[in-house]
């Protein structure tokens, strides 16, 4: 750590600034909610529909966004480098707004499927709000702000969970799209990412930008600085100097002077080149992959006949409800933890305990050793633990781990691996539910989660409150370890 100090002034705009960006993962929410509380009257002869949905149709209206969201990955890739942070974040909303748009002039069964797939591909925008809000925020209070990205996704589910149960058909799509909207004025109001404005050679705008975002001075010392670190994350000759053993720190010579002239490389030609980026994918990939194959994503589909089981005098919707407030406690709480703890700890704590709620859950479906109530006990008990930590902190590396030149690609290469993963993960273990039933399969996510935890505990390096110069460090480091 570098000892900044983060202001209570600065605290607040970023805070605000990354309320408007995270917004876009309440939209997700939304998306995601809507279908689960439709799904009733669309299979109904009376449907408010053209005609009633078939099974075929109810599956794709649910899965069809994770499939938007992977067709759009690559681009949002592009348009982090060419557009920006901010206007990348502004276009990928738009989605959004079309999406309900179409919902409300249509009855037509194919068009709304459809429609559910295009606000899928607004979703692949989660990427960019990490990014962005992790280049806004200051070292000391990244990670609490990163982390909220995973918070708005269950906001958005408690909050069209309780229209659902208040609100006409017809009123909860003119709310999502009026929020959908909204979403956009707002990120428009703030002020472009300072580490793309020096990437593309506005030393100036990046300077304001800086200064709006820590209230301080633009001449002030602080960004002075500031702009010296970014200058050193961007120096191409960086790794090559951490492979040397040389001082990654702020120099005076940075501060007065410039970095070595960068060469025009693409991001597939830099992340081919750096050991530290390669080395940091790897880890962020697998830890990406093993939290989804913790089964939240089953879980959540197989919540409804769980609850039915376990407190039958409970409707569907309010342990809905009481599911998404559990998720949003859980990750606002890793907002506190996650820079106090550390990332490593903290996902290593909570992987290890998730893992064991569902072994339990698993064990009790199979021979029913405690009354019913008990799964409820341990739904809820997963569901919060993993919100705690392997839900956020995989979105928190994917957003730090990464030098400047490489971090919207890496960061779109990891939500990608989240997107393949969700899909053969509900494809592959839907059909082993028919086959072995529930209880073997949660023995699988049980295992998927001590997996995890050993993982993490040898592989999984400590950022918190680290520079990105730092953190290749650490990564360069290990390599090092391992060559010997």
């Amino acid at each position: 750590m570098d000892g900044e100090v983060v202001t209570i002034s600065g605290f607040l705009v970023q805070a605000l600034a990354t309320l408007f960006i995270a917004n876009i993962t309440i939209l997700t929410g939304y998306v995601f909610a809507w279908p689960s509380y439709n799904v009733a009257n669309f299979v109904s002869n009376t449907t408010i529909l053209s005609a009633p949905m078939s099974s075929v149709e109810v599956s794709l209206l649910g899965s069809l966004a994770n499939i938007g969201a992977l067709l759009a990955t690559p681009l949002c890739t592009y348009l982090l480098n060419s557009l920006g942070r901010k206007y990348t974040c502004m276009l990928f909303g738009l989605p959004y707004v079309f999406c309900w748009i179409i919902i409300t002039y249509t009855k037509s069964v194919t068009v709304v499927i459809a429609a559910m797939g295009l606000a899928g591909m607004g979703a692949a925008g989660q990427a960019a709000s990490s990014v962005y809000i992790s280049e806004i925020a200051q070292d000391a209070i990244r990670g609490a702000l990163t982390s909220s990205v995973v918070s708005g996704l269950f906001l958005g589910l408690l909050l069209s969970y309780s229209w659902g149960g208040y609100l006409s058909y017809e009123q909860v799509v003119y709310v999502h799209l009026t929020l959908s909207i909204l979403y956009i004025l707002l990120v428009g109001l703030l002020k472009e990412s300072p580490v793309f404005l020096m990437k593309s050679g506005k030393e100036k705008e990046a300077a304001r930008s800086l200064a709006f975002y820590r209230r301080v001075s633009v001449t002030s010392k602080e960004v002075e600085v500031a702009l010296a670190k970014i200058k050193l994350q961007l120096d191409p000759a960086l790794e090559t100097r951490l492979e040397g053993g040389k001082d990654p720190g702020v120099t005076d010579a940075l501060v007065e002077g410039k970095a070595e002239e960068k060469r025009a490389v693409s991001e597939w030609q830099f992340l081919k080149n750096s050991q530290s980026s390669k080395r940091g994918l790897k880890v962020a990939i697998i830890v990406m992959a093993y939290t989804v194959l913790m089964g939240v994503i089953v879980m959540q589909v197989y919540a409804e006949p769980l609850f039915k089981e376990a407190v039958p005098s409970m409707e569907s919707n309010q342990c809905s409800i009481i599911l998404a407030i559990v998720f949003i406690i859980a990750s606002l709480l890793c907002g506190v933890l996650v820079d106090k703890l550390g990332r490593k700890y903290l996902m290593i704590g909570t992987t290890f305990a998730a893992g064991v709620c569902i072994l339990l859950l698993g064990t009790q479906l199979q021979f029913h050793w405690a009354p019913n109530y008990v799964s409820a006990i341990f739904i809820y008990g997963f569901c919060f633990f993993y919100n705690l930590g392997p839900a956020p902190i995989p979105f928190v590396i994917a957003a730090e781990f990464f030098l400047p030149e490489v971090r919207g690609l890496c960061s779109n290469l990891v939500n990608a691996c989240a997107w393949i993963m969700n899909f053969i993960t509900l494809t592959i273990f839907s059909i082993m539910v028919e086959v072995f039933g529930l209880a073997p399969l949660f023995y699988i996510f049980a295992a998927s989660s001590a997996f995890g935890g050993v993982y993490c505990l040898f592989y999984l390096p400590e950022t918190k409150g680290l520079s990105v110069d730092a953190i290749q460090l650490l990564f360069i480091k290990e390599r090092r370890r391992d060559a010997k």
